[in-house]
């Protein structure tokens, strides 16, 4: 770059400061992923693995098989989703481009260099000229510190994505664990109503069975089946999107557990939920940052608002008959008909809705994490109702069924409405199980981030009324 006497003393020492911040600009050699891994081990303790290139491929495929190599539980899941899912490795791509934008800041801007070449008679004059963009040199420290600011808060959102993810994951786990697990059940409940329609048939054939009763009997087994059915198509449904979650081309080597886990002995108190979201919640750090971005843009705004277009050329003439002409030249954008009041409006109208949407972020975030610590309350007590309660009472009850029928006391039919009277109330503490993990997934969610919605699966049909069995 050359300089001149001519050009003021704080100009100069302006380039010059700003030539020595962008000659320290480079790329960091992880791109910020680390922050991101650090990020995950310490909140879910899992890994997170950016694959780049073939040999960390065949690595993470060899993580991926050998956990498969076993059923899989809920972390085994998580695990995979988060090495294998394709979403994820995309969204990892951003921190590259965030990380570009931050390194262009810092470096210096290409000059511009033209050459002209003028006749007038036998004389040949060439003009050569440097320009360099001024306005965008001396703002490049506040550029730098915006863009520094937009990275961190990439990284934010992709730990967010990150957690998110597993989230997800988790609870698609659950759902597929509990469909496989109601299937069985629903298949047992229909081998029960098999038997008392076949029953009911052959008592008719000899008389002893009315028509309306068989009917009745032969209404529940097809209801039975019906069940059946949907309890498998619910079952395919969710344990595709478990696969999917988890990145696979298919599931054929996913084994999962017959059922869910059991519930935990009791909850650990969080007296202090909303203070421990409003503290750790990404979703509140990013949308800060970016609060203070805008801030920072506002004010680089409000500096250029009347010079826009600023810059500083180096100017060399020579002519075949006249001596060298040397010197600079500074251009700039007179501001006639736009004054930056335009720019000036628009930066304090994005600043103003930043601040609104981040007042509307925490105050979501505390509705949303009592929400999700009161849906966890409510159905651990549920779920342990029915567990405790409800399945140990129909178990009694068939007991005593039991034994009066091995009296003769009651006939084969009333013994077959009350075992599918237990395996509803057996279906419905699975249900009210596997809701109780769903809302578990949710208030973890809600403490580092904006929990997704969780649409509890539809309640599978009970057992019709008992028949009207009876001799």
């Amino acid at each position: 770059m050359i300089t001149t006497p001519f050009i003021p003393r704080t100009l100069t020492l302006a380039v010059l400061s700003a030539a020595l911040l962008g000659g320290c600009a480079s790329f960091s050699p992880d791109g910020g992923f680390d922050a991101v891994q650090s990020a995950t081990q310490s909140r879910i303790q899992k890994d997170v693995v950016w694959t780049r290139d073939d040999a960390s491929r065949s690595q993470t495929q060899a993580r991926i098989d050998a956990l498969l190599a076993k059923p899989l539980s809920a972390d085994d899941a998580v695990q995979i989703a988060l090495l294998n899912n394709p979403g994820l490795q995309a969204a990892f791509n951003t921190l590259g481009i965030a990380e570009a934008d931050w390194v262009a800041a810092q470096r210096l801007p290409n000059p511009g260099f033209s050459i002209g070449r003028l006749t007038r008679g036998s004389e040949v004059e060439w003009e050569r000229s440097l320009h360099l963009n001024l306005a965008r040199l001396l703002t490049m420290p506040m550029r730098a510190d915006i863009e520094q600011r937009l990275f961190e808060q990439t990284r934010r959102e992709l730990v967010l994505a990150v957690l998110r993810l597993a989230a997800e994951t988790r609870k698609a786990w659950v759902l597929a664990v509990a469909a496989t697990q109601t299937a069985s059940y629903q298949q047992q409940a229909m081998e029960a109503a098999e038997a008392g329609a076949e029953l009911a048939r052959r008592m008719a054939q000899v008389g002893n069975w009315s028509k309306l009763k068989q009917a009745r009997e032969q209404s529940f087994y097809a209801d039975a089946a019906l069940a059946v059915a949907r309890a498998e198509q619910a079952k395919g449904q969710t344990r595709e999107r478990l696969v999917r979650l988890m990145g696979m081309a298919n599931g054929d080597k996913v084994r999962l557990p017959d059922r869910l886990p059991d519930l935990p002995a009791s909850l650990p108190p969080l007296p202090d939920v909303e203070q421990q979201a409003m503290a750790s919640r990404i979703d509140l750090q990013a949308t800060r940052l970016q609060t203070e971005a805008l801030a920072k843009n506002l004010g680089l705004t409000r500096s250029t608002r009347f010079i826009n277009v600023l810059e500083l050329g180096i100017v060399n003439n020579g002519s075949n008959q006249e001596p060298q002409q040397r010197g600079y030249e500074i251009s700039f954008e007179l501001p006639l008909f736009d004054w930056g009041q335009t720019r000036v409006v628009q930066a304090e109208s994005r600043y103003r809705q930043a601040l609104e949407r981040a007042r509307e972020t925490a105050v979501n975030a505390r509705s949303e994490v009592r929400e999700a610590y009161a849906m966890q309350q409510s159905q651990y007590a549920i779920a342990r109702h029915l567990r405790d309660e409800v399945v140990p009472l129909r178990q009694r009850i068939s007991e005593e069924n039991q034994l009066r029928y091995n009296g003769m006391l009651i006939g084969v039919f009333e013994l077959l409405a009350d075992a599918r009277s237990q395996i509803s109330s057996v279906n419905a503490a699975i249900e009210s199980q596997r809701d109780f993990w769903l809302a578990d997934a949710d208030l973890q969610m809600a403490l580092v981030g904006t929990p997704g919605k969780t649409m509890m699966a539809t309640r599978t049909a009970a057992a019709p009324a008992e028949s009207g069995g009876g001799h």
